[in-house]
């Protein structure tokens, strides 16, 4: 079988940044920050007491009517409905309603997400914690628990919560009735997922694919966890400036939310219906560091790894020159979170993958603006490939003063960088590691048919 090229048709977004793709990537490029105090919750008592949120959302205003028979389902679920029907609209699928696009058999359109779980139900959850706990015996009084648990627990919100529903929810919109998965890979699901669905694509398993992530940990035992581990900042005197990646000054990542969502098809089949290409699929990487659950292998080397295949898949020498003398990768969107161990191994990985190249190509964190979106980071942060490679402007790494000298490539510190002069942006890479030691890479490319 000849090989099955993979293109991108449509993208969509919830980012605390804002809904529409253009006006977040017209953000990015401005030095926006997306960080300010939690308003979610009380979090006066938190370590971390700010994030980047997504305010004002509203599910009507996105799907239209249609929110009316979701109103049950989570917050991040609301976040990939809407991402989802933008991506939709603008791959000329039309409005879906569950049967599947016209002229589109829905059996050869599948679903590949990594979505987390929902909320939990903290105030009621809380309260049955507080009521089943015995003090005098120091036990939990089960049927104490249970008996507060049956009366403020919702079914609904519980049922809500299980990371499949998100993936039921959008086929059962979008009509999709082919593959459907859902990974849950930590920080690098939403990239796993688009490099997965990809690969169902290659393979003839499926013509359209729906991929990204979404996800929504602002909520009290969300960030608590992440504060026991020590990796969020706790720069609440200036909580803006509190991403740092790749500073020396760095303290830990800062808390997003939200969605990103892709329709990516076979290039015959997107043409076939008229569709616009906006970017191609070229490759995709994945390893484990098979190391420890919460920390990087030291040397980078399941970085290396994924970033090596996914250039592999394209047709890309990472070590050598493209046919303009550049670096054959013009930008590497890093997952840079701004903890210390994540961006200094991470810059090590870029330069084991590439060698001197790595001197010659750019290495930016969004998350300096938008936080880390945790499995929906991925999703969105390939968005802001396809932009780059649209418009040749590569967005900038806030915060970036004091530059760590274990984190010496170029960081695109403080301004987007515009280079349309020496040739534009014509291939990108995506990379997120997960907790767990998962590393993904996409490679994207413009596309030239």
């Amino acid at each position: 079988m000849s090989e099955r090229r993979v293109v991108l048709t449509g993208m969509g977004l919830v980012t605390p940044l804002g809904e529409d793709v253009e006006g977040v990537w017209s953000r990015l490029i401005a030095g926006t920050s997306a960080i300010g105090p939690v308003t979610r919750y009380d979090a006066s008592t938190f370590a971390t007491n700010f994030a980047a949120e997504v305010r004002g959302f509203d599910l009507e205003r996105a799907i239209g009517e249609e929110a009316g028979r979701h109103q049950g389902a989570g917050q991040s679920t609301h976040f990939a409905l809407a991402a989802a029907a933008r991506a939709w609209a603008q791959a000329g699928l039309g409005p879906g309603a569950g049967a599947g696009p016209e002229g589109v058999d829905p059996r050869r359109i599948g679903i590949y997400l990594g979505a987390g779980e929902g909320p939990p139900d903290f105030e009621n959850f809380s309260a049955a914690n507080i009521a089943g706990w015995d003090a005098e015996r120091r036990e939990v009084d089960g049927h104490a628990w249970a008996r507060v648990a049956y009366e403020r627990l919702s079914k609904v919100r519980e049922l809500e919560q299980e990371p499949n529903m998100t993936v039921g929810r959008l086929a059962k919109a979008f009509g999709c009735r082919g593959p459907a998965f859902n990974c849950m890979t930590a920080c690098a699901a939403s990239t796993q997922a688009v490099g997965e669905a990809s690969e169902q694509i290659r393979r003839g398993d499926a013509d359209v694919m729906l991929a990204g992530g979404a996800h929504s940990m602002i909520h009290p035992l969300g960030m608590t966890g992440f504060i026991r581990l020590t990796a969020m900042s706790t720069r609440r005197d200036d909580p803006a400036t509190a991403s740092r990646p790749f500073d020396a000054t760095r303290d830990g990542f800062v808390m997003g939310e939200g969605a990103g969502i892709v329709v990516i098809e076979e290039l015959g089949h997107a043409l076939a219906r008229g569709a616009t290409p906006l970017a191609e699929i070229a490759g995709y990487g994945a390893s484990a560091d098979a190391f420890r659950i919460t920390d990087i292998q030291p040397e980078g080397r399941g970085a290396a790894s994924a970033m090596r295949q996914a250039c592999a898949q394209a047709g890309i020498d990472p070590t050598r020159p493209d046919s303009a003398g550049r670096a054959p990768v013009q930008y590497v969107n890093a997952h840079g979170t701004g903890t210390q161990e994540n961006d200094k191994i991470e810059t090590a990985a870029v330069r084991a993958a590439f060698g001197e190249m790595a001197d010659k190509l750019l290495f930016g964190s969004v998350k300096s603006m938008l936080g880390h979106l945790i499995q929906a980071a991925g999703a969105v942060e390939l968005i802001t490939c396809v932009k780059a490679i649209q418009t040749g402007i590569v967005p900038p790494t806030l915060n970036l003063k004091n530059p760590d000298p274990r984190c010496d490539l170029d960081h695109v510190a403080g301004v987007a960088r515009d280079l349309n002069a020496s040739g534009g942006v014509d291939v990108c890479l995506s990379n997120s590691f997960g907790f767990g030691g998962q590393n993904n890479t996409v490679c994207v490319r413009r596309y030239e048919g």
